[in-house]
Order: C-alpha cells, then structure tokens, then sequence
C-alpha cells in the first residue's frame, strides 16, 4: 500500500474531507445509472466513492501521478472492474472523444483545482454538444459570476457566454473547513444544464459571439458605441436598437448581446 500523499499547492489541490459534503456534492448530478459520467480531479477518491455506488463504470481523469496510484489502490480493479483511472490533464481533455467512446452524452464532476477553473470550464462549454450536464466545485466568486446578472458588478463574460451555452444554476455554498488543507477562499457548487442551450445562442457563431462579448467587455465603462466603434460606426451600421448605442454592455442581456452579434455578424463579410 502507498503511503499518503500530500496536495501539491502547485495543482492547486484541496483534498475533500467531509463525507457528507461529498454525498451532497453527488447528488446534484442528475445522472442515472447507466449514463456516462466523467469526474474531473478525484484527488484521493473522497467524491470517487460516493459516485461508484451508483455509476460503477465511472470514468476518473487525474493528472497527478501520485493519485492514479492512490485510486487504484483504493478501489482495486477485482472490486471495481468497470472502474476507469485514467492519468489525464482535464484542460486536454477530447470531450467529443470521450462522449463518443462511451456512445452517449457526458455527465461530468469534479473538485476543480482554482487555477485551472476557467480552462476547463470554457472547454466544457466549447465541447457542451455532447454534454448533458456538469456539477463543478470552484471558488465562490467565480460561481456567481456564471449566475450573475445584468448590471451587477460580478455580470461579466461568463455570465453572459454561459447563460447562453447552459443554464447554470449556483447549488450551495462548500466551508473551506471540509477540505485540506483548507483554502483562503469560499467554494460553491455549480451546476451546468447543456441541455438548456438558448434559442439566441444557437443563431449566432459561436466564435462571432465570443469576439463580440469580449470586445465590449474589455472596454465595460466605455459606451457600446466606442467599444464596437470597428464593426459599427466605422463601417457605417447602425446599432439594431437606437439606445443600444449609448449603454455599456453590461446593461445588455445575454440573449440581447447575442442578438447584437448576429446583427452584426449578418452585415459584415468578415468572420472569424
């Protein structure tokens, strides 16, 4: 048997701790048995446990050496043989891949590391077609910004890209006492319904929309009409809305911001 191994601060790793919260943490999956379901960073197996009593053919994705190791030795293929530990860098993750190894959309879980949150959250939003869901620990603040909204200081670029690609729905707040070693900030659990994607979403690029939210977040105390000058006033097109001009983005809709990138998106031949 491995002797145990401490979190490495440079994977940004906080081990979970508390039983309950992992059995509370599993159950915002909506998953049944059967379906595919995929958990991001087990660590030492703490979630790990709790989701094999009812997905058995659980696929792991764990970076760390030590941990591979670590699971599966704790849960040995002759008790688990349809468990899958997979030495894996989630932000690398082949989501198509995966959903079509397993010939079914993926449900997806984990304890994300903080400093690769956004990564791996973007990726999973890109790879949202063959996603039915993901339940994802992250720090707090980041949770309410995926919620958050318009004019509100937390609405940003992904409250707006994720409102449109799923429906996120912030769960419940996770002590910083239920892990180790504890972090110096708040968790949250989120969970993401890629089965809610917006009708606005789906009639815009996805790329055209991702440039357009950017360029108006980047400049956020500036006037639409300033931030988007190079696709508006530059090149002769009105805005869709004739006070849409004099409001910043973050007084914008996430399902109005997507109508403003395919307005602009069908008058302008450049694409991304």
């Amino acid at each position: 048997m491995s002797a145990p191994f401490r979190p490495k601060q440079s994977l940004g790793q906080h081990f979970l701790r508390a039983p309950n919260t992992a059995r509370k943490i599993a159950g915002a999956l909506h998953a049944e048995a059967g379906d595919a379901v995929v958990e991001i960073g087990p660590g030492d197996g703490a979630l790990t446990e709790v989701l094999l009593e009812k997905h058995p053919g659980l696929l792991a994705l764990e970076l760390d050496q030590r941990a591979v190791r670590a699971l599966r030795e704790r849960f040995p293929e002759k008790q688990h043989p349809a468990l899958d530990v997979r030495e894996a860098d989630a932000t690398e993750a082949d989501w198509p891949a995966l959903a079509q190894e397993k010939g079914a959309p993926l449900h997806v879980i984990g304890n994300l590391p903080y400093n690769v949150t956004s990564p791996i959250l973007f990726a999973l939003l890109d790879a949202r077609s063959c996603l039915a869901e993901a339940v994802l620990t992250m720090q707090k603040e980041v949770a309410e910004r995926l919620t958050a909204e318009p004019r509100t200081k937390a609405y940003g670029i992904p409250s707006v890209l994720t409102q449109l690609w799923c429906a996120p729905e912030l769960c419940f707040d996770v002590s910083p006492h239920v892990f180790s070693p504890q972090p110096r900030v708040n968790s949250a659990v989120v969970r993401l319904d890629f089965q809610a994607e917006t009708d606005a979403a789906q009639r815009v690029d996805d790329d055209w929309l991702r440039r357009v939210v950017r360029t108006a977040f980047g400049k956020r105390r500036k006037m639409l009409r300033n931030s988007l000058r190079q696709w508006t006033k530059d090149r002769g097109i009105p805005f869709p809305h004739d006070d849409w001009d004099r409001k910043r983005p973050e007084a914008l809709a996430p399902a109005e911001l997507a109508e403003l990138a395919r307005y602009l998106s069908e008058r302008l031949d450049e694409r991304v």
